[in-house]
Formats: C-alpha cells, sequence, structure tokens
C-alpha cells in the first residue's frame, strides 16, 4: 500500500492510500485544487478514487468533502454522527460506519475505534495482506486500549501537535490554549510519545503529523519521539503542512528487510 501525505495541520489534511485494486482519499480538508497542486509537486497526477474517509467534521479535515465526492463520483464513509454534521449535498452516497466496527474497502479492511476529540473521532487501520497502517491525529489524550488497538501496525501516523511550554507562553488566547491543552484538543510531543513508548510492538515506521506551526517544532517533535522510540531501527519522519510526502510503496516484510 502507497501512503502520500497532501496536507497534515491546521490549514488542510488528506490522505492517500493506493492499494493493489482501490485508491482512498482520508480526510477532505483541503481544496480539490490544492489536492491536485500537492500531487503535481510530486509529479504524478490525481488517480481514480473509489471511497473518501472522513475521520470527524472539523473543517480542516472535512471542508471539501462533498466536492471530492462530486468529482471523483464516489461514497463519503464516516461515522453517523460525523455524516449529520458534514451535510453532504443530496447527490453524495453516504456510507456511514460504526466506530469499533470494522468495513472493507476493495483489498483494505478498514478497521476504527472512537478517540477523545470536541467532535465525535475516529482512530483508524488499513490493513492488507501485507501491511497495516494506523492513523491516530486529533485528541486530547490517550485513551486506554489506544496502544493495544495499534500494535499491528507497521506504518503509525501520529499527532505531534504541540510542545506544553511553547503552547503556555505563546501567542494564542486564552480560550485557545485551554482548548488545545485539554483532554478534547490535541496530543502534546509528551503524549504521543508516551503512547509510543506504551506500544507492544514498535512500527517500523512513525510519521509525526499535524504539528502546530506556532506552538511546536520539527526538533522537539522528533526528540521527544526519538526518545521514546530508542534505538529499536524504526524510521521517524515529520510531515510538514503543506509540503507533501510520499512514503515508499511497502508491505510489512519490505520494511523489515530495510531496515
Amino acid at each position: 500500500m502507497r501512503v502520500t501525505i497532501l496536507g497534515s495541520g491546521s490549514e488542510g489534511n488528506a490522505l492517500l492510500l493506493e492499494s493493489d485494486t482501490v485508491n482512498i482519499v482520508v480526510d477532505a480538508g483541503l481544496s480539490h485544487r490544492k489536492l491536485v497542486a500537492r500531487l503535481a509537486m510530486l509529479g504524478r497526477g490525481a488517480p481514480d478514487i473509489s471511497a473518501v474517509i472522513i475521520t470527524h467534521s472539523h473543517a480542516d479535515h472535512a471542508a471539501h468533502a462533498s466536492v471530492y465526492a462530486t468529482r471523483w463520483g464516489c461514497p463519503v464513509s464516516a461515522t453517523a454522527a460525523t455524516l449529520k454534521s458534514l451535510r453532504l449535498r443530496p447527490s453524495v452516497e453516504a456510507h456511514p460506519f460504526i466506530a469499533g466496527r470494522r468495513f472493507r474497502v476493495g483489498d483494505i479492511m478498514v478497521h476504527s475505534r472512537a478517540i477523545p476529540h470536541d467532535a465525535p473521532q475516529v482512530a483508524l487501520l488499513f490493513e492488507t495482506p501485507l501491511t497495516t497502517i494506523g492513523l491516530v491525529t486529533d485528541l486530547g489524550h490517550v485513551p486506554k486500549g489506544l496502544a493495544r488497538f495499534l500494535s499491528g501496525c507497521d506504518t503509525l501516523l501520529l499527532e505531534s501537535n504541540h510542545d506544553a511550554e511553547m503552547l503556555r507562553i505563546g501567542p494564542y488566547p486564552a480560550s485557545v490554549k485551554r482548548r488545545v491543552a485539554s483532554s478534547l484538543g490535541h496530543l502534546s510531543n509528551e503524549q504521543a510519545s508516551d503512547l509510543l513508548a506504551d506500544l507492544p510492538h514498535t512500527p517500523a515506521r512513525v510519521v509525526l503529523m499535524h504539528l502546530s506551526e506556532t506552538n511546536n517544532s520539527v526538533r522537539l517533535a522528533r526528540s521527544s519521539a526519538e526518545a521514546a522510540i530508542g534505538h529499536q531501527g524504526t524510521q521517524l519522519l515529520v510531515a510538514r503542512p503543506r509540503e507533501p510526502m510520499e512514503l515508499p510503496l511497502v508491505g510489512a516484510r519490505q520494511l523489515q528487510l530495510g531496515l
């Protein structure tokens, strides 16, 4: 399965997953024009899309869901609560799923579980016979059982939103600081590192996601994650808000051979 991160941050989130039989876009926070432009930065055109999956209803993840579905002629999948908030066009086919239950899109089995945020939100696992990719962003704290849910990941895309001290002394209004740091806000570097340290099996590849450009830095996020991962051969990457990142086309066995 090939993974392309097209946007990760408050300006807009979108992720492209390509398997042997289907192409899935996860989240629709970028305009279609920006999405195509990000693919062009990688020398690629937009492939045929089989489905759009939305993790939650906040605009930086969901604003363009109807446009994506209309342009590509594909359904939008999300929990019932999220679909209700999206207000999709009547012509768009909506596929609700229940957090905690799995569903299939082509050869990709999608697992989900609810995670704490100030809108109904899910963590997702995308599983094929060769690899499993986990996506966990936009959560205010690590709930019990999340580490176990992620234990089979070969690649983990994990929020590391802010440095707690930078947020405390930074320019955000007090109300926004409270929201970001709350149990329904966003993961700090320390919280992300604690989750990595708690994983029963460390993924072969970790990508730090949704970094705040105001309250974090690549250096701080990396050093915090490295302290948790240690020297286990894990590849550690950081997604930039406006720079697309194409991860190598790998399965679990290929990842192991490359380490």
